[in-house]
């Protein structure tokens, strides 16, 4: 029996989220199960041990769903799925059967199986009874018991033997499972990443080299066993779909639904210049600085035909120029999305945020890889594509066009109140970075700083590792800072509506909605601030992700959903009320404007090295959320609107620089 359910939209969380999800019910167990895409054929992921629900599937999900229909169900006694009370229910042939049930129920005729690990069993034994129901099958993994040699370390242990201490493979018993879980897992886990029958159909068998669970030579025989191919991944180890989901997806593709040969070839000499520009959509700024320094390639290169692959809110300001938006950037998942539904009031943990994107990051790469697999560009440009710099260097066979990364900030660093665990984690982070420049350091034919030397903050990368200021030195070219515009053709305030004897406060918080919760702050401030300002204008740029409806209103307060050209706006104001954002802020120090900036707590960019900067050009006020209420605001409004500045000079020529770079790669 099948239940069809109908769920909320949840949060943006996941890189693809079902088209349908239900339950089939058998024997008074019920198994949820979802369904992604549509069409020929259907991949079934099968549920692996239940220490994992099919959520371990998350980054082949969103890439094979866009080739094929794709089913996943949490294995009973686990996820979403009953937990049966007896041993019986746990049956393999229990699993499988599930499995041909969750099949009816999506109304499926024939699949292709993948099972990862324990799931090679329940797939074994869906191909071998089911060879009807079964057009192929993918072991990962799999602990195969009719042949190969059984890992050494697993087989000095008696598994139903109760010891008094565990060690190593011995704590693979019940006994050690009840008194200490957490211990048995996080061993588990660890070890995961350094009987045959009769199969007919088509198997592939995927198996890391240095698989610490199951051994290679149990994945040999199987695949020799069962006419199989075997592809060995020299490196890996148990759960490769995990650590190498680029070249598992890219197997699973080729054995699932092969791409189709290109129809059309054009020979070298006959084709124009191109390149694609990858933009990164966590904030409006990437996409100005990245539209300046595309006009200044263009005056170097006037052929040079220019690609975008990006999404909202970038691509709003790229279609208003008239940019080629590329249609791939449809399958894009919603980076932006994400980063909101990881945020609270003014607090962006932005490090541990973008380590929860991986599998919206990996499912962009492989928006990416399609493209570029099957079109010529020159130059791939990426601005902040986090998910195009780090799965190239895990996998530098994909290169093929020359490519440049763009930054204008190196190094993850700790915030203070994570502990001596976040320190671990950003400086294994920064590790293996450094790492991978040192390994392939023909990779990144241009690595760009949007800035100066003196801009990059002054700590190591962490114990042991390089100082992050010597080191981008050695790796990096520098462009100055990229504004975008030349202050000096922006206008005069009449144009822009503004009167002489007005004290125009423009408050902005970019293109996310996170800064919400700020804007509502300075709202309350307002009544206070205009009995201090005589002639106090204040305008609200709400941005394109927070609806002006929701925020407070007060009598002379304007609140616009959307200001064209705010950056003009900005080098006419009296003063600007900011997040920490590097853009908005390095905006108004090149026209020289007094602001108020308020970092996002726990984000790591705004609070060191967007201030370092700021303190370097002797920018701004630093503004604290959790201590500075609406009085506090209103005092500093009064203190700083119209205030004369003294910044240091910031360079016009960075777009030019940055394009010039880039040119001597076309």
């Amino acid at each position: 029996m099948a239940v069809e359910l109908t769920a909320e939209t949840p949060e943006q969380t996941r890189a693809r989220y079902p088209d349908h999800e239900g339950y089939i019910e058998r024997d008074g167990v019920r198994v949820f199960y979802e369904v992604y895409g549509s069409g020929d054929p259907t991949v079934l992921l099968l549920p692996t041990w239940s220490l994992m629900h099919s959520r371990h599937w998350k980054m082949q999900i969103p890439y094979l769903a866009r080739h094929c229909r794709v089913v996943t169900f949490d294995g009973r006694g686990n996820g979403r799925s009953d937990r049966p009370q007896e041993a019986a229910a746990y049956d393999e042939r229990e699993f499988a059967a599930d499995a041909l049930a969750v099949l009816d129920a999506t109304e499926t005729e024939r699949a292709v199986i993948v099972g990862f690990s324990l799931g090679g069993q329940r797939g074994l034994l869906l191909a071998a009874e089911q060879p009807e129901r079964i057009e192929g099958a993918v072991f990962i993994g799999p602990r195969f018991v009719g042949g190969g040699e059984p890992l050494l370390e697993r087989t000095v242990y008696d598994f139903d033997t109760e010891y008094e201490t565990y060690e190593g493979w011995a704590k693979h018993n019940r006994f050690h499972w009840l008194h200490d879980y957490r211990d048995w897992v996080e061993f588990f886990i660890s070890k995961m990443f350094t009987e045959p029958q009769r199969v007919r159909c088509p198997v592939l068998v995927i198996h890391g080299a240095n698989d610490a669970i199951n051994s290679l030579t149990h994945g040999a025989a199987f695949a020799e066993q069962v006419g199989g191919r075997l592809a060995v991944l020299e490196g890996s180890g148990h759960a490769p779909h995990v650590r190498d989901p680029v070249k598992v997806n890219l197997l699973l593709r080729e054995f699932v639904a092969p791409p189709k040969p290109a129809a059309r070839w054009l020979r070298g000499k006959s084709r124009r210049r191109r390149a694609l520009y990858v933009s990164s959509p966590i904030g409006l700024g990437h996409a100005q600085r990245d539209a300046a320094i595309a006009d200044e390639l263009r005056k170097l290169h006037p052929d040079l035909e220019i690609d975008w692959l990006a999404q909202n809110p970038v691509t709003r300001v790229l279609e208003a120029r008239g940019e080629r938006i590329h249609p791939a950037s449809a399958h894009l998942a919603n980076e932006s999305g994400h980063i909101e539904s990881e945020s609270a009031e003014h607090d962006l943990h932005c490090f541990q945020a973008i380590r929860r994107m991986d599998e919206i990051l990996l499912a962009n790469f492989m928006v990416f890889h399609d493209l570029v697999r099957d079109e010529d560009y020159d130059v791939w440009i990426g601005d902040e594509a986090w998910e195009l710099d780090y799965y190239l260097h895990e996998n530098p066979e994909q290169k093929r066009a020359a490519y440049v990364w763009l930054t204008d900030f190196v190094g993850w660093l700790p915030m203070p109140d994570g502990g001596d665990r976040e320190s671990f984690v950003t400086a294994d982070y920064n590790a293996e970075m450094i790492e991978h420049i040192a390994r392939f350091p023909r990779l990144r034919d241009r690595a760009v700083f949007v800035g100066n030397p003196e801009d990059i903050v002054p700590d190591s990368f962490g114990p042991d590792l390089p100082v992050i200021r010597d080191w981008t030195e050695q790796n990096y070219d520098f462009a100055g800072y990229v504004t975008g515009f030349d202050s000096g053709d922006l206008g005069d305030r009449d144009a822009l509506g503004y009167r002489d004897d007005e004290r125009v406060c423009i408050v902005t918080v970019g293109g996310s909605g996170v800064g919400a919760h700020l804007l509502r702050r300075v709202i309350d401030a307002f009544p206070a601030a205009k009995d201090r300002v005589p002639g106090l204008r204040m305008i609200i740029v709400a941005g394109p992700r927070i609806d002006p409806a929701g925020l407070p209103q007060h009598d002379g307060l304007e609140v616009r959903a959307y200001v064209h050209d705010l950056y003009r706006h900005l080098a006419a104001c009296d003063l600007a009320v900011v997040q920490g954002g590097l853009t908005t802020s390095m905006e108004l120090t090149a026209n020289r404007r007094p602001f108020l900036y308020f970092p996002l707590r726990h984000h790591f960019e705004q609070n060191f090295h967007v201030r370092h900067r700021l303190s370097r050009y002797g920018a701004g006020r630093c503004m604290d959320f959790e201590t500075d209420g609406p009085d506090e605001i209103a005092a500093a409004i009064a203190d700083e609107i119209g205030r004369k500045v003294d910044y240091r000079p910031v360079e016009t020529d960075g777009a030019a620089r940055a394009a010039g770079l880039i040119a001597e790669l076309l």
